[in-house]
């Protein structure tokens, strides 16, 4: 999965758990702020950790 579709999934679940939070399903839009927060720090460590592993190739 590239960057921009990571993105656009991520960007994809906080605008549906706005409109959510706007409608009145609070445990739908509780769950999607979740995931999204989840999946966003997940790729950040992963990205953080092939960094590492790129510099210590060298």
């Amino acid at each position: 999965m590239t960057d921009f579709q990571r993105d656009i999934l991520i960007g994809l679940m906080f605008i549906i758990g706005i409109i959510g939070v706007i409608s009145g399903e609070f445990i739908i839009s509780t769950v999607l702020f979740a995931t999204a927060a989840i999946l966003s720090n997940i790729f950040l460590i992963s990205e953080a950790c092939a960094g590492i592993v790129s510099f210590t190739e060298r």
